[in-house]
């Protein structure tokens, strides 16, 4: 398989076996760093965000990175579960509960799967049955990627020409259109990308921007 850049993001409102959230997802990168499959190419800045629901735990530390990797989607998220294992997360099932470490795939460059009706279903799904109902398979783009300004604010840091392929819309024009009380939930953290040697090119030169 041809390296491909895959699009993660990283979040934390606990305290994991790494520390507090700002300190696990300095870990999380540098365990991400460290895997031999994979190559740390961006970090976007530190953001703090209203955990969702509200009022359903402690503010949130979110952030994205681009990694290049020859891995499949299903074997690189079961790498990213790996290294939620080892900073103490045990998934038992709840829907957006607070948690120690989340890394999501959200999006294996212009990759969609299972397929296009597969990843349209689960993107209209309603609110609902969003609290309730998880995929069986690996959803590429993440179904809720447009939704999220805690995933699109740090995303339009290091990706923001990344068009959607179902949508059309890029993570600049997909952010735009959320209300502008969700972009403005979403405030910086730490001003500037965590350090890494690992970190070898900027978003631009990496991932396609059309438009």
């Amino acid at each position: 398989m041809d390296a491909k850049i895959a699009v993660i993001a990283l979040g934390s409102n606990l305290s994991s076996s790494a520390g507090s959230p700002f300190e696990t997802l300095q870990h999380a990168l540098a365990a991400l760093g460290r895997q031999p499959e994979l190559s740390l190419r961006a970090v976007s800045r530190f953001y703090a965000t209203p955990a969702f629901p509200a009022g359903s735990g402690p503010d949130y530390i979110n952030a994205c990175a681009l990694l290049q990797s020859r891995l499949p989607g299903p074997d690189l998220l079961a790498l990213l579960h790996r290294i939620e294992a080892d900073l103490g997360r045990r998934r038992n099932g709840a829907r957006w509960a607070a948690r120690g470490i989340d890394l999501d795939l959200l999006a294996l460059e212009d990759q969609v799967a299972p397929d296009a009706a597969g990843q349209d279903l689960w993107r209209a799904l309603p609110p609902e049955r969003q609290r309730i109902e998880a995929p069986a398979e690996l959803i590429l783009p993440h179904p809720r990627l447009q939704d999220r300004a805690f995933v699109l604010v740090p995303l339009a840091d290091i990706a923001p020409g990344w068009r959607h392929p179902r949508l059309g819309l890029t993570v600049a024009q997909m952010l735009a259109a959320l209300p502008a009380a969700d972009r403005q939930s979403v405030k910086v953290r730490l001003d500037k990308p965590p350090s890494s040697r690992q970190i070898t090119g900027s978003a631009s030169d990496l991932i396609r921007t059309e438009g």
